[in-house]
């Protein structure tokens, strides 16, 4: 069993506007978000129809939110959200000591390393916990040495954890409508 429960909760989306309750059409564009459960449990996903969230929607708890395309029914999920959001929420989750948040943080760091948006530079020790030392990419392309390191906590994840949140996430981020 994961250390953090038996999952990392982010529900997925219901393919209906969370404001009016109409269904979203294949196509069309929406905003999709995440928002922080008042049990501290991890993220809902809301989703919104253009229209509802021009004219002033917004869930409660929100957190981060995107702007997306309904897929059509059986289409092969794509992914939803860009390299800019992905690393906006890596970077609002860095004040946030809550271990779920944590674990949370660090696949996402892993991911942004992986798609080359972070680079690892190196790591410290504060007593038990480590610290790695990314360097953000620069809007020219290059990584940016002059600016200091984005610090991110290794939480010492089991491969079990990081599975199960790296499936969370996909499910969030990955997702049909």
């Amino acid at each position: 069993m994961s250390r953090f429960g038996t999952e990392y909760h982010i529900a997925r989306s219901t393919g209906r506007c969370s404001a009016t309750g109409q269904p979203l059409e294949p196509g069309s564009a929406c905003i999709a978000t995440l928002c922080e459960r008042a049990d501290d449990e991890g993220f809902d996903r809301r989703d919104f129809s253009l229209q509802a969230w021009e004219a002033g929607s917004r869930p409660p708890g929100l957190f981060s939110h995107w702007k997306t395309v309904v897929a059509p029914p059986g289409a092969k999920p794509r992914l939803l959200v860009d390299d800019e959001v992905l690393f906006d929420l890596f970077t609002r989750l860095a004040a946030d000591d809550r271990p779920q948040r944590v674990a949370f943080r660090f696949v996402l760091g892993l991911i942004l390393i992986r798609k080359k948006v972070l680079k690892f530079t190196g790591r410290r020790l504060d007593g038990e916990v480590e610290r790695w030392l990314l360097q953000p990419k620069s809007s020219s392309g290059g990584f940016e040495s002059a600016r200091p390191p984005v610090e991110l906590v290794n939480p010492r994840l089991a491969d079990d954890d990081v599975r199960q949140l790296i499936e969370q996430l996909s499910e969030i981020l990955q997702s049909e409508l």
